[in-house]
Parts: structure tokens; sequence; C-alpha cells
């Protein structure tokens, strides 16, 4: 589990700082920083993000998923005025980095999928219990 944390942690560093490379109005001083900001980033998302979630929920099936993106955006700016090291200019930026964010996850999960040949199985469904065993 521990293994898992570090790993996923290591990884929104690496997506932060290809968002710093694409994004002009995103910036980070260090390194150093770009790990305090991932990390920042997994504690709002962890425990902040749900509350919205639920709060914008109408919104979010009304605009078929994508007010989420906002959300998202927002989760950003805030990381951004905790780390003094990472800083965004203005909502669009945010914005634009929340879609780049959300395009490596899914190149991410893609890749998994990818690597380990298809043996990710998302739901295990067993039809054995069911009568209707193989």
């Amino acid at each position: 589990m521990l293994f898992g944390l570090l790993f996923i942690w290591i990884i929104s560093t690496v997506g932060l700082l290809l968002v710093t490379k694409i994004v002009p109005g995103v910036r980070a001083h260090s390194i150093g920083d770009l790990f305090i900001a991932a990390l920042i980033l997994g504690f709002i998302n962890a425990f902040i993000r749900p509350l919205l979630w639920v709060l914008t929920l109408p919104l979010t099936v009304l605009s078929f998923g994508l007010f989420a993106l906002f959300i998202n955006a927002f989760m950003i700016q805030i990381t951004a005025m905790i780390v003094s090291g990472f800083e965004v200019d203005d909502f669009p930026n945010a914005f634009m980095a929340a879609i780049i964010m959300v395009l490596l996850a899914i190149a991410g999960f893609i890749f998994v999928e990818w690597f380990l040949f298809g043996s990710v199985f998302w739901v295990n469904f067993n039809t054995s219990h069911l009568g209707l065993g193989m």
C-alpha cells in the first residue's frame, strides 16, 4: 500500500512537471516545490474534492461530467494558494492544467492496461454462483 501511494505521488509530480512545461501560466520554482504541490493536491483531492462533487452533482450530471474539469481546476488553484513555490496565474491556466492532468490520467490507465496485457480487471464478476458457470 505504501509503495502504491509513493508511486501515485511520483506520477502526480511528473504530471505537474509536464503541466508546467506545457501551460505558460503554471510555474514551479523547483522540483521540491512540485513534490510538495503534488502531495498537497493529493490531500485536497482526498478531502475537499469529494465534498464539492456531492455539492455540484446536479451541475456535473447536466453537463455530462464536464463540470468536473472546473472542480479539478479549482483544486489546482487551491494548491497554488497553499504552496508558495507553485504558481498559477489565473483560472483559464488552471483549467488547461486540469485538462492536461485528466488526459495524462487517461493515458496512464490505458498504458497500465496495455502494459499488463489486458489483465486489469476493474470488476470481477463471478458467474458460477448464478448457475451460469462454464
